[in-house]
């Protein structure tokens, strides 16, 4: 069974390896994502949804294709190439945005009220 958006799909190896590339260093990316969301964080209306995406997979009960799914969709935020770039006033974040969105309806049975309270508490010690 697939969706519009072709989630209902298995990855195919170049994503795989797209995806496995850029979290080779989980740390070096959290970093990475939780600076950058920290720099942004007051301008863009989907921040807790990111944020919520993240403590979703750190979560170990969350199941892996829906981190791997989550975390291409976080990677995606944290690069520098960008269909449209981020300086770009009032456009720049809609790329993310969409994807995001995408990724978040794809899995949205997986990110409980729990990841969602927590990511409210830490948006709040951004």
């Amino acid at each position: 069974m697939t969706d519009s958006f072709g989630f209902g799909q298995r990855f195919t190896a170049e994503e795989m390896a797209a995806i496995r590339k850029s979290l080779r260093d989980e740390a070096r990316f959290g970093s990475e994502f939780i600076g950058r969301l920290k720099r942004v964080a007051k301008r863009i209306p989907f921040a807790e949804d990111l944020l919520a995406a993240w403590v979703c997979t750190r979560d170990p009960s969350t199941p892996r294709r829906v981190k791997l799914t989550l975390l291409a969709a976080l990677g995606y935020f944290v690069l520098p190439l960008d269909a449209l770039p981020d300086v770009m006033p009032l456009l720049g974040f809609t790329d993310d945005a969409a994807v995001i969105a995408a990724a978040l309806a794809a899995v949205a049975g997986s990110i409980t009220p729990q990841h969602r309270d927590k990511a409210k508490e830490m948006l709040t010690d951004l």
